[in-house]
């Protein structure tokens, strides 16, 4: 298996970890070069420049998962990200988003043939599966 992750944050570095030490393959990005640095070193995991790299490193149905703040972080990555995909890819927003604006852009990407999964992830929960994993 294999999996896009944008977003190094605390939540998506540790979700980034988690999937590669279940031996999927992890392909990283974050805008700061520190957060794709701090995951070098982990085994299953290729920290990447650009959701261009992303991307283009991806293979089949890709799955990329946003691990991004609701708002304009989310709204600008997805802006560059989209015309990167192609019909069959799947987005995962693990923002918490306002679920009126979830479900306007699951009907957008929808009409494009891509799939978006509203999974907002909150970081008590995110603290609690690292403490106890």
């Amino acid at each position: 298996m294999q999996i896009g992750i944008v977003g190094l944050g605390r939540m998506g570095a540790n979700m980034a970890r988690r999937l590669a030490r279940g031996k999927a393959r992890v392909i990283a990005f974050d805008r700061e070069p520190a957060a794709r640095d701090a995951l070098k070193p982990e085994n299953g995991v290729t920290c990447v420049a650009s959701l261009a790299a992303v991307a283009a490193r991806l293979s089949g149905e890709r799955v990329i998962v946003s691990m991004l703040p609701a708002g304009a972080p989310t709204e600008e990555t997805l802006a560059e990200l989209l015309p990167l995909l192609s019909a069959g890819d799947t987005i995962v927003d693990g923002g918490n988003a306002f679920y009126q604006d979830s479900m306007a852009r699951a009907l957008e990407l929808s009409q494009r043939g891509l799939r978006y999964i509203d999974a907002g992830v909150s970081a008590a929960s995110t603290a609690w599966r690292a403490a106890t994993a």
